[in-house]
């Protein structure tokens, strides 16, 4: 057998310590660093066949030298247990050999003795493998979108059900959340969108008779509730087995004392630490371990809920009651603080056969003591020696068989010390995770798809790898580039809440990139992320404008611009050195991130025009954006592309192939990087170009991802290749078999661009994503007018279908808009457009107080505000916006006491328009529609007001010459009379619902209508008003951001949404409410607080709960109305008034419901909120506005009238067909 050498670079280089100098090798079994060298990647990619290969990849600026062999193992050669080696099929073993000094420039290939023998054949038999005993299986879904579970478990249960009905068995699914790919009628069997409590799913099993309950793709919440189900005799009662993951195996890794001792009996390290399931006891765990700082861990909680870090008694204690609340067992774990220690996590998988696989090492940049979803994370492991690697492979598969995970994916992490490499468990999850969704987008691996078989009984040998067609999943995936994702997150959306990162995860969302090198998929994550910046670098931070002590806390502290904070350290001289001793990170991050800075102080000593080919390459290959290249040089982008295309710099796009190219793959997942070779391989077929929406945020998530999708399986049906592009790993859209081909990049003009050079599609489709392709279609028209590419079908030019970019910006834009309405005589509040602070005032006086103040060209509300008086509106524009000519901020009548309606239509290229959705709001115009909660059909608007709505609305799509959707809000005020507050020609993040509520597939309409069908064509002449009501329900993320209020206002907070369809409205919002967690009760006590303006409002509020046999509650001037009233009532003190007030019955279960509007006045800031945030604390359901309490009486005496009935969604349709 040949032996390779390398120089190797003093690992002190590095900053390494010295105990790993001498084993330093990188990133161990199953992991590749891609090297700076193109050639690397190409030698690799040209060898496919006949031999194993020893991969020796060079990073020649950091001295970073790793290398290891793979030795084959047949797939039908099994490993036995007494053997109980460190890996199981296909066995990556780490050649240990003495290393000589070799310079290379290309990554040598090295011949083995023993040749591996490939699936060439396509794997047959694998009937009667899987189990036959099973006819009917029920997933549990994951409901809402929140933040710690988000969108990639509507990916992994939609694998799971296309993979179970694959196999032949009959699928039930439940799941609350409408946005989702998941509950669309045709995915499974049967489908309830309903609310996931016990009680409500033993009538779902009671009808269905499953003989199986999937539990492990529904996150937290679906794993919570079969451990539930179970206690309860629930799943014993009907003979229902759990498979993917057994109650013993869920119970010993989520319960943390149970887990302790599983580590303790195969003698894992894990933290010092003690359980506690009341406060005394977790002082004295606290007592015993004796320092500070401390981790709290609940146990079965969600993102760290109810966790933290306590650096005091004070801060100890308000953590331990919140942890202790949020547990569903009221138990929590106390363990010494492991800050600085580096983090890491293993996705694992194992079969019935104890056969176990490791799919994917991550490592966290961000060192422990930050959630793992809220940390930058890079796959495959960068930093850790050989030894410190197989030792987690042991562990992690020791942990899996411990706790006794039979079958399917698991996730586990990791602590390892920097001073010595000492290891530590830190919890384990055993089920489909939010990093196995990352780990699938990483590597190509479908871990979802592959549970999903497992639980039925095949074992990883026998289920083929989908990408390879040569492989089986016993195969390790292998990846030879580098992948960065970095976190979203949305504290502006919560005033009061602190951007500070700890235990409990806070991000909204995350941006996944992948590049050769870490520095190109750190930089290409970076401007995924759609936050301002291109890059890191090479551009005006705020940072920079810091002084040193602010800089030096921003290091110490984990916050989601830190990286901002080392770059502008870095620039200022700081040395590596003590950027690492504040940070903790790895001083080879630091390392790479200081390179940047010396490109970035090389580019701006250099004019562009002295940039050669090889210049602009090595700077592509580093990450660097056209535009940051223009910053540092003084130019535009549009001139670096220039100049860059003129040279022959281009993109070559790589495919995603799970096995770093030893086999050929035709896979359609691709990225891009600047090598020579390109595999993308584009054709002349007939394709369109969908962008995604890019990393989820409030205000942009799940739904437009949803429409996306759509939009995809309906251009395929139609004959179309559809070509999706996008950087979320969260999502559908970026499943591998969701479209024809996949571009998982960065959503800016420079990549959308590359694709379009590159494919030529026949259109492009922009109105889909949200805003974040709305704000590239005015640059990539000019692009198109400019260039004019004939699309590769040679059926024309590229064209943007759907609505023109002039009409979307006609919409936009304050003053064409005005100038529209005005021309079709639509009416719409009084207000103006503000370029400067006196114009806002001046139109404020005008048209009067209460005004509602937003910047235009917005998605979610972004900063929008009601205000009631010059100081504030001044104080508006001082603290929440820049006013100037280039930035108008809109400012308009607030309709005090209107109705708001949204409709969702649909226009085709004949200028027919039909109505897809009327829905009526719950709560009254000012809250954000996206988090008011609406039904479908409207309950209380005239037919007078819905007709000129549906007049209004055909008239301004056919103004605007809508092609696809459009989305219109309204106001109706006290007196019948209608305005329109805005239109949007685009998909709308209502468009799930109204297509569920409905039963007609609005996206995928709205794609065909693109494509040049009419309405005619596709079978879509008339609105629909559907006999059942649906409702839909925000839900927010209040209890993640501590000392912010829970009003709801006009700018939108919720993460998600929920829905509930029944007969009538009562049932159907009482259902959306209970699966969004409002517990409401059928008894008790109500406490009421109104402000003057909503006194006289609330008395048939408190008529109705009183009549129901509710106690009311109520302070002083609430409680004076209402006796007056001859309404029963009881006084209670307000917080500022004196013992006990309404927060000592709070914390005492006196009260069971909260109803309290807010009077915004300073008082109402202390005593208002924190009744508030108190209710939150507790889980009483509190509600906020009249209309919502309103809501919320009715659905309760609903609830005590008749009991909840379960029906499936295809039922509902079936129905009316009839």
């Amino acid at each position: 057998m040949s032996i390779c050498s390398f120089k190797l670079q003093s690992a002190s280089h590095l900053g390494l310590p010295a105990y790993s100098q001498s084993n330093f090798l990188g990133l161990g079994v199953g992991s590749l660093l891609p090297t700076e060298c193109a050639a690397s990647g190409r030698s690799i990619r040209n060898r496919r066949h006949e031999y194993r290969v020893l991969r020796a990849l060079v990073n020649r600026d950091a001295g970073h030298c790793s290398y290891f062999v793979r030795r084959g193992i047949s797939p039908s050669r099994r490993v036995s247990e007494s053997g109980r080696r460190r890996q199981t099929l296909h066995r990556r073993k780490l050649m240990k050999s003495t290393c000589n000094v070799l310079e290379a420039t290309e990554a040598p290939v090295i011949e083995l003795e023993q040749p591996f023998l490939p699936w060439d054949v396509e794997p047959v038999g694998l009937k009667g493998q899987k189990r036959t005993d099973l006819r009917k299986i029920l997933i549990l879904g994951a409901g809402p979108i929140v933040i710690g579970q988000a969108c990639e478990f509507d990916y992994s249960g939609t694998q799971a059900c296309k993979a179970l009905k694959e196999e032949g068995y009959e699928v039930v699914l439940i799941n609350s959340n409408p946005a989702t790919i998941m509950t669309d009628p045709e995915i499974a069997d049967r489908t309830y969108i309903t609310p996931m409590t016990p009680e409500l799913v033993e009538k779902i099993m009671e009808q269905e008779r499953p003989d199986a309950v999937l539990p492990t793709m529904g996150g937290q919440t679906a794993l919570n509730l079969a451990v539930a189900l179970s206690e309860m005799g629930i799943l014993e009662k009907y003979g229902i087995e759990l498979i993917g993951a057994k109650l013993d195996a869920i119970r010993k890794a989520e319960d943390r004392d149970l887990f302790k001792q599983a580590m303790n009996r195969i003698g894992v390290k894990s933290p010092p630490s003690g359980i506690a399931t009341t406060l005394d006891e977790c002082f004295q765990i606290a007592e015993s371990i004796g320092e500070y700082p401390l981790i709290i861990r609940p146990a079965f909680t969600l993102g760290g809920t109810g966790g933290g870090i306590a650096y005091n008694k004070e801060e100890f204690e308000a953590i331990c009651k919140s942890g202790l609340a949020a547990s569903v067992c009221s138990q929590v774990l106390v363990e010494k603080s492991l800050l600085g220690w580096k983090e890491y996590e293993l996705e694992v998988m194992r079969d019935l056969a104890d056969n176990v696989v490791i799919i994917c090492s991550i490592e966290n940049i961000d060192p422990m003591g930050v959630h793992t979803g809220d940390s930058i994370t890079v796959a495959p492991a960068q930093t850790l020696t050989d030894k410190e690697y197989q030792r987690l492979r042991d562990q992690a598969v020791a942990i899996m068989r411990e706790i006794g995970v039979e079958c399917g994916g698991s996730n586990v992490q990791f602590a390892v010390n920097p001073k010595d490499g000492e290891v530590m468990v830190i919890e384990m999850n055993p089920r489909v995770s939010r990093s196995s969704a990352l780990a699938s987008k990483a590597t190509g691996f479908p871990i979802a798809k592959m549970a999903a078989k497992l639980s039925v009984g095949y074992t990883l040998d026998l289920i083929p790898n989908d990408i390879t067609k040569k492989t089986p999943a016993s195969f390790e995936p292998s990846i030879d580039y580098v992948v960065t994702k970095i976190p979203r997150f949305a504290f502006e959306k919560f005033p009061g809440s602190q951007p500070v990162l700890t235990t409990q995860m806070k991000s909204v969302g995350e941006a996944m990139a992948l590049g050769r090198t870490f520095q190109e998929s750190f930089q290409k994550a970076i401007r995924s992320l759609e936050t301002g910046h291109h890059g890191w670098g090479c551009e005006k931070v705020k940072e920079l404008d810091w002084d040193l002590e602010k800089l030096k806390y921003s290091l110490r502290v984990p916050n989601p611009d830190r990286m901002y904070a080392i770059y502008a350290v870095l620039k200022r001289g700081m040395t590596q050195k003590e950027v690492h001793e504040l940070t903790f990170i790895d001083p080879w991050f630091i390392a790479q991130l200081g390179e940047l800075i010396e490109v970035e102080e090389f580019l701006g000593m250099t004019s562009l025009t002295d940039l050669t080919k090889e210049d602009l390459y090595e700077l592509k290959r580093r990450g660097f954006s056209d535009k940051q290249i223009g910053y540092a040089t003084g130019t535009s982008e549009k001139e670096v592309r220039a100049h860059r295309i003129a040279l022959g710099v281009v993109p070559a796009y790589k495919r995603v192939d799970t096995c770093a190219a030893e086999f050929e793959a035709n896979t359609p997942y691709l990225y891009s990087s600047y090598d020579d070779e390109c595999e993308s391989s584009p054709n002349n077929k007939k394709k369109v170009l969908i962008l995604g929406g890019g990393p989820n945020r409030i205000g942009q998530g799940i739904e437009f991802d949803y429409c996306c999708c759509h939009a995809c399986f309906a251009l395929q049906g139609a004959g179309y290749e559809t070509i999706m592009m996008n950087s979320n790993p969260e999502t559908v859209s970026t499943d591998y078999d969701t479209s024809d081909r996949l571009y998982f990049e960065p959503l800016t003009t420079e990549d959308v661009l590359n694709v379009i050079d590159l494919e030529r599609p026949d259109g492009i489709i922009m109105q889909f994503g949200g805003q974040t392709p709305l704000k590239l279609a005015v640059p990539i028209q000019n692009y198109l007018d400019e260039f004019k590419p004939e699309a590769a079908s040679g059926s024309g030019l590229v064209k943007i279908w759907g609505t023109s970019p002039d009409s979307i910006d006609a919409a936009e834009d304050r003053k064409r808009f005005n100038a529209m309405l005005d021309e079709l005589g639509i009416k719409q509040p009084p207000g103006g457009i503000a370029r400067s602070e006196e114009d806002a005032l001046e139109i404020a006086a005008k048209v009067g107080f209460p005004v509602v103040v937003r910047p235009s060209y917005v998605l979610g509300g972004r900063a929008m505000e009601i205000v009631y008086s010059s100081d504030k509106l001044k104080a508006y524009l001082e603290t929440a916006v820049q006013v100037d000519p280039e930035r108008p901020v809109l400012v308009d009548r607030y309709l005090t006491d209107a109705s708001e309606i949204d409709v969702d239509s649909l226009a085709d290229a004949e200028g027919n328009v039909v109505i897809g959705g009327i829905m009526e709001h719950i709560e009254q115009a000012g809250v954000h529609s996206g988090d008011s909660a609406c039904s479908i059909p409207t309950l209380t608007v005239s037919s007078h007001a819905l007709s000129t709505i549906r007049k209004w609305t055909s008239e301004l799509a056919k103004k605007l010459k809508v092609l696809g959707l459009m989305n219109c809000q309204y106001a109706i005020t006290a007196s019948d009379e209608v305005y329109i507050l805005e239109a949007n020609p685009r998909a709308s993040r209502t468009v799930p619902f109204v297509s569920k509520a409905i039963g007609h597939p609005l996206a995928k309409y709205a794609a065909l209508l693109m494509s040049g069908k009419s309405f005619r064509d596709i079978g879509f002449m008339e609105e629909v008003i559907p006999n059942h009501v649906s409702v839909k329900e925000a839900v927010l993320p209040f209890d993640k951001f501590q000392g912010c209020d829970v009003l709801l206002g006009p700018e939108m907070r919720s993460t998600g949404e929920v829905m509930g369809i029944d007969y009538g409205f009562d049932m159907a919002f009482a259902k959306a409410q209970i699966a969004a967690n409002q517990k409401l009760p059928l008894s008790g006590t109500v406490f009421i607080s109104m402000n003057d303006l909503t006194k006289p409002k609330v008395l048939p509020i408190a008529k109705g709960f009183s009549e129901l046999g509710f106690n009311v509650l109520a302070t002083q001037g609430t409680a004076a109305l209402l006796d007056s009233q001859g309404i029963p009532v009881q006084r209670v003190l307000k917080v500022h008034e004196g013992r006990p007030h309404a927060g000592d019955m709070l914390a005492n279960g006196q009260i069971q419901l909260v109803v309290i509007t807010s009077s915004g006045d300073s008082l109402d800031q202390i005593d208002g909120r924190q009744i508030r945030r108190m209710a939150l604390a507790y889980k009483v359901p509190i509600i906020t506005t009249i209309a919502g309490a309103l809501a919320t009486l009715e659905a309760i005496k609903g609830l005590k009238q008749s009991p909840v009935s379960m029906v499936a969604l295809q039922e509902f349709f079936e129905a009316e067909k009839v």
